[in-house]
């Protein structure tokens, strides 16, 4: 089925009044923010969207199903090898499309953006995460290093909200910070497709298990989650991801709690749903770094689009989202004895739990949506035009 049959169309009288490129060095296939959800929201809104992206052939295929171009890039060996060879064969490619407005996914594509705007073309900075904070706890570089670099990307970001079109900005934070910058910024948050991942058979399939989906690092508590479930012996954790840290992989499946880890690797969407739609808990349980106190995880809003509970970091941003709306428990996630008496509870009392992922599901149907985004997104461009 094409992406753009799952809703959220945009008003049938848009009309195609550019030429749309995304590029997007430091990703791959057809991510969920970029692809999946902009620019399919683009396309149908009567958009000529193009993606640069690292993709398959079978990505090219879908995304021509759905509307929009994908421009393969092979892929990149090496975060120098990307930062430098990628990087610029992500420019020429885009050059290539001749697009009236580019829209540059990562940092390392700031400069790429400038020298569009240098030919003339507009050029948007779509900011997914508060990079200066972000690597402020980035385990592959120095300590020494990591202030330095963040200032200069700091620097950077500055200097491209100026000089581009415009900023599209993935949380109210980051939005705030560039609206100092720069007036023309919009909100657009990462709010997941309301159908996507929710299974007609939830109710009936669930299994004394709970699930993670994302990406594998050690500053996301899974050191913890492995641990806790040692209190929990009946329960089976469903892992899904990839390791991104050297050794990491090794360090989790040394531990007591691995022999419970269903460890499946990084899955497409249906696979993701089907896990969602088998457990009781959906785990998203980040350690409390500078960046993650204020960042609104895209798995937490799909953990309640799928209508799961959500075992969730208490961070007062997160209380508001999970607990105060009733979709589920916020826990200290540095504690293995709290993540378990979490689950628990969960695994103890399935009325409760249920009534927690109907909250969670309903809170998305009402406000943590991307249709909701899509408009604003459309907006945005139409100003533009």
């Amino acid at each position: 089925m094409p992406l753009a049959s799952q809703g959220g169309r945009i008003p049938d009288d848009a009309k195609v009044m550019t030429t749309i490129c995304h590029l997007a060095s430091n990703h791959e296939g057809l991510d969920t923010r970029i692809a999946l959800k902009e620019c399919v929201s683009l396309a149908a809104a009567g958009y000529d969207t193009h993606l640069v992206i690292t993709a398959s052939a079978a990505d090219v295929a879908r995304a021509s199903a759905s509307g929009f171009t994908v421009h393969a890039l092979p892929e990149a060996r090496g975060r120098l090898t990307r930062m430098l060879g990628h990087t610029w064969r992500c420019y020429r490619t885009a050059l290539g499309v001749n697009a009236t407005i580019y829209q540059v996914h990562d940092p390392e594509l700031i400069f790429c953006g400038m020298w569009l705007k240098l030919r003339g073309r507009r050029v948007i900075y779509d900011v997914h995460e508060d990079y200066p904070r972000d690597i402020l706890d980035k385990y592959w570089l120095p300590k020494w290093l990591r202030r330095p670099v963040s200032g200069a990307v700091s620097t950077l970001e500055y200097v491209a909200a100026r000089w581009f079109f415009g900023i599209v900005a993935a949380t109210p934070l980051i939005a705030e910070r560039f609206r100092r910058i720069t007036p023309a910024t919009v909100n657009i948050n990462n709010y997941p497709w309301p159908q996507e991942l929710v299974s007609a058979e939830t109710s009936l399939s669930r299994k004394p298990q709970v699930c993670y989906v994302g990406n594998i690092t050690r500053i996301r508590g899974l050191r913890a989650i492995i641990d806790a479930l040692a209190y929990v012996p009946e329960i089976t954790f469903v892992l899904c991801g990839s390791f991104s840290e050297p050794g990491f992989e090794a360090e989790l499946s040394a531990r007591p709690g691995w022999s419970q880890v269903l460890f499946l690797g990084k899955v497409d969407r249906a696979r993701a749903r089907q896990v969602m739609a088998e457990s009781i808990a959906g785990i998203v349980t980040f350690l409390p770094v500078r960046s993650h106190l204020d960042a609104q995880p895209n798995k937490l809003f799909e953990y309640m689009s799928a209508e799961l509970p959500v075992i969730a970091s208490d961070f007062p941003l997160w209380r508001e989202i999970v607990a105060d709306t009733g979709a589920g428990l916020c826990i200290d996630p540095e504690s293995p004895e709290a993540i378990a008496g979490a689950i628990r509870t969960l695994l103890d009392d399935p009325a409760a739990a249920r009534r927690m992922g109907e909250a969670g599901r309903e809170a998305v149907l009402s406000t943590y949506n991307w249709p909701s985004e899509a408009e604003k997104l459309t907006r945005f461009y139409q100003g533009f035009a």
